[in-house]
């Protein structure tokens, strides 16, 4: 089992910068696909980004590339989203995911990743 909480969420002004974390126990986060997804209100939930086991590869959607950025410590066992350059769109709850296997699985869907945080809000205001 892992066990997946996030934190770092808040308000903050258009153009601003949050740092989300996601510390995982139970298994070490090197060992897993860690992935950011968000779900603004009525809408469904979408990916954001992810970071492979394997290499430890990034991949982004296309309406966070180059404002977000992934990494992972793996010392601390924690996944981190750096947001930049914030828009009043990326207000949303902000998911962590993970995985152990990625065979015939897609890094963009939900019902792809087993484990999942509680979620953490972030708002931005314009």
């Amino acid at each position: 089992q892992v066990q997946l909480v996030e934190s770092g969420g808040g308000l903050v002004q258009a153009g601003g910068s949050l740092r989300l974390s996601c510390t995982g126990s139970g298994r070490s986060v090197m060992w897993l696909d860690m992935g950011w997804f968000r779900q603004a209100p009525g809408k469904e939930r979408e990916f954001v980004a992810v970071i492979r086991r394997s290499g430890g590869s990034t991949f982004y959607a296309d309406s966070v590339k180059g404002r977000f950025t992934i990494s992972r410590d793996n010392a601390k066992n924690t996944v981190y989203l750096q947001m930049d350059s914030l828009k009043s769109e990326d207000t949303a709850v902000y998911y962590c995911a993970a995985r152990f296997t990625a065979i015939n699985r897609s890094v963009t869907t939900v019902t792809d990743y087993d484990y999942w945080g509680q979620g953490t809000q972030v708002t931005v205001s314009s």
